[in-house]
């Protein structure tokens, strides 16, 4: 069935150019970005004691700086864009929308709600991994529910419907818990953690979000060639013999997986999973397959880059990740609406 599916897919594409020419030019891209996120910093240090000391090898101090606090940056920097990458690519194979993004399921305003609720209550003081465990498991709660949505057999609109409604209900709840807090240093936490940021993460950060993200991963690129197939219409899918319901399920628990464990240690960072596909597609050609690891590396190394800008940006206090890849996407998504307008009218 997959033969035909992806035969028949690309029946309706021009012919596909090779893909390893851009895999290995972003996967270039994004060791040259690693290197550079563990060299700059708010200390100078020479590039050949950087490599030394994320080795353990040489002053003491310099060896805590790129373990502790550069590494795990960096790392969580490069997974966490992979994650929104690629979920995003799935996303707007599976809807059909240029528009649609990782937010769009409401999986990260649902984990960002379970982050709040940490806060607001005092369990972030409490217990060391309270917010990351909360904010997983209000992206559990969010799946649970479009998962219900997907078994009922229900269409791709009343999935995007159904997010919609999840997200703007976790955005009031976040607004809620704000007003009541009786606390302005909580109210400040719940502001600064929703802004998104990779700052002052440690290993044990990138150890408990890096199986999620890893699974959530896998699950997404088993629904490739099936999006194949849904470039042709969804009667059409259905009649090349592809489960409509089994690829909604997979690109719903991939995304929970990932997206929601990418915010429950990183918080609220947008607009990845919505222009990275869209600066990659035209160098894949019209196969959604063929999108999800360009997607998923140009993701990690536009979060790297982002990442080092907030650091290299020496004026005031460093701004947060989730500003940053909202200033850039912002405009580009009003340019994708306007374009999108225009192409239909």
């Amino acid at each position: 069935m997959s033969v035909s599916v992806s035969a028949s897919a690309s029946a309706a594409a021009p012919a596909a150019r090779p893909l390893w020419p851009l895999h290995l030019g972003l996967g270039g891209l994004i060791l040259v970005l690693f290197a550079l996120s563990l060299q700059f910093g708010y200390v100078d240090v020479a590039p050949g004691r950087v490599v030394a000391a994320a080795f353990g090898i040489g002053d003491d101090k310099l060896v805590t700086i790129v373990q502790d606090l550069r590494l795990p940056r960096t790392l969580l920097a490069l997974m966490i864009g992979a994650a929104m990458g690629m979920s995003g690519a799935v996303l707007q194979g599976l809807l059909r929308n240029p528009l649609a993004e990782p937010g769009v399921l409401g999986v990260t305003s649902a984990a960002g709600l379970g982050a709040i609720v940490a806060i607001y209550f005092g369990l972030s003081k409490m217990l060391p991994y309270a917010v990351p465990v909360s904010a997983m498991i209000g992206a559990g709660v969010a799946t649970a529910t479009l998962y219900a949505i997907v078994a009922a057999g229900r269409s791709g609109l009343t999935l995007i419907l159904a997010g919609v409604a999840i997200s703007g209900l976790c955005v009031a709840l976040q607004s809620l818990a704000m007003n009541l807090s009786p606390n302005p240093w909580a109210v400040n936490e719940m502001v600064f953690w929703l802004l998104g940021s990779v700052k002052d993460r440690s290993f044990t950060d990138v150890a408990l979000v890096a199986p999620f993200i890893a699974l959530g991963t896998v699950v997404l690129v088993t629904a490739g060639r099936a999006l194949n197939a849904l470039t042709l219409g969804e009667d059409a899918a259905l009649s090349l013999g592809v489960s409509l319901s089994r690829v909604r399920l997979a690109a719903v628990v991939g995304t929970s997986l990932a997206v929601g464990a990418s915010v429950a240690v990183a918080g609220g960072i947008g607009f990845i999973g919505l222009v990275v596909p869209h600066l990659l597609r035209p160098a894949v050609g019209h196969l959604p397959s063929r999108l999800l690891v360009p997607s998923a590396l140009g993701g990690a190394a536009l979060l790297l880059a982002a990442d080092m800008a907030v650091r290299l940006i020496q004026e005031g206090p460093e701004l947060h990740l989730g500003v940053v890849t909202s200033l850039l996407g912002a405009p580009f998504f009003l340019y994708l609406i306007l374009k999108t307008k225009t192409g239909l009218s």
